[in-house]
């Protein structure tokens, strides 16, 4: 064949869906090949690659684990500081938005300061649509408000502290 045949057909095999040729004469042979998974050279270093990859996503995941393990301690030493001060924590008892009054533009049903007895409203949980007031089931003092008007609360989610008054 002379490179003139070759070229022609190297043109053929572009123009056509013939991915793979292979002509023996007895001028010698010429293969042709244009399909991708048979011109891929395989080696290991594909292979080094993913284990590097994944040794590394190792070590992130176990840094996770570290930094959650330190976060979930000092979660626990601010929980038992927060126990041992002064007062009761009253927690969210649902899911829901939180209000301190009744209306936009109304009174907070309570402030720092202000004194509580056994069943007065303290803050109005909205869920659903629906209002729920959430009393106080002790007398005391409000110390500190936990929550802003309008922020979402989930259950337990700490609202007041209240010092207890007998």
């Amino acid at each position: 064949m002379d490179i003139k045949e070759i070229k022609e057909l190297i043109e053929l095999i572009n123009s056509s869906d013939i991915a793979y040729l292979e002509i023996e004469t007895n001028d010698g042979r010429i293969k042709m090949d244009k399909s991708l998974t048979r011109n891929l050279v395989s080696d290991n270093s594909s292979k080094s690659v993913t284990y590097i990859e994944e040794k590394e996503e190792i070590k992130r995941n176990e840094n996770k684990k570290e930094s959650a393990k330190e976060l979930v301690e000092e979660i626990e030493k601010d929980k038992e500081t927060f126990n041992n001060l002064e007062g009761i924590i009253i927690t969210s008892p649902m899911v829901g938005t939180f209000y301190s009054a009744s209306s936009p533009d109304g009174d907070p049903f309570v402030k720092i300061g202000d004194k509580v007895k056994s069943g007065d409203v303290l803050c109005i949980i909205e869920a659903m649509k629906l209002m729920n007031e959430i009393e106080s089931e002790f007398n005391g003092e409000v110390i500190e408000v936990l929550v802003k008007d309008g922020d979402m609360v989930e259950y337990g989610t700490p609202i007041f502290k209240i010092k207890e008054v007998k």
